[in-house]
Parts: structure tokens; sequence; C-alpha cells
């Protein structure tokens, strides 16, 4: 079994269902999408290029769904969490009745047409 799979399918629920679901979503809407396991933890790839993460917080109670090229995103930056990091913003759920569909398929959408571009904006690291 991939690791990305093992780690979502060893996590308590609700975390298990919102990872399940999160997956669904992405693997059948975006083109050639692919999961990894990387920094232990389950990461979506278009080709080379990163396109989000998948990480739960059992300390914290939630799953953050995590886009590395925040500084690009446009669409519905009011719904993501930055929380003490300077790059990476996310979607956060606490449970799967959380999720609205369309505001995940819409960030989704904003990010892979942002996938290429890299994690700073140039103006930002001045």
């Amino acid at each position: 079994m991939n690791p990305a799979e093992n780690y979502i399918l060893r996590q308590p629920e609700p975390f298990r269902s919102i990872l399940l679901h999160l997956q669904m979503v992405i693997e059948n809407n975006i083109p050639g999408v692919e999961l990894k396991y990387k920094w232990n933890i389950p990461c979506f790839y278009c080709g080379k290029s990163p396109l989000c993460y998948m990480n739960v917080s059992l300390k914290k109670n939630f799953v953050d769904l995590g886009f590395w090229n925040s500084a690009y995103l446009t669409t519905h930056l009011d719904k993501m969490v930055s929380e003490k990091r300077k790059v990476v913003r996310s979607l956060r759920y606490t449970s799967l009745e959380q999720i609205d569909d369309v505001v995940l398929m819409e960030v989704l959408q904003d990010a892979y047409a942002v996938r290429k571009n890299g994690f700073y904006k140039r103006e930002d690291l001045r």
C-alpha cells in the first residue's frame, strides 16, 4: 500500500473521513494529480509541481489542506488560515460537514492554475 494512503487509513475518525473526502475531490477533479508521501504526510503533485498537502493535527483536532504557493492564490483567502506560517495557507476542517465543496474546488482550481510559480513572490522577499 502507498505510504500516503496508509497515513490516511490509519487516522481516527472524523479525520479519516475528511482525508478520504479531500483525496477523492482532488483526484477526481485535478488533471494528472499524483498522491505522494513527503515529509511524513500525503502530498499532491502535478508532475514536479507541488499542489497541496494534507496534515492531521490530533493535538489541535483538525485537518489542514495546505497550499505552498499561497502567495499567488486569490480565491477564498478569507477562508484560509496562515497561523504563524510565512508561506503556507490552508483550508482547515474539524468535521466532514464543514467542507464546502464549492470553496474547495475553487481554491484547488486556483492552486492548479499557479502550481508552477515559486513559493514566494519577488516583492515578498524584499
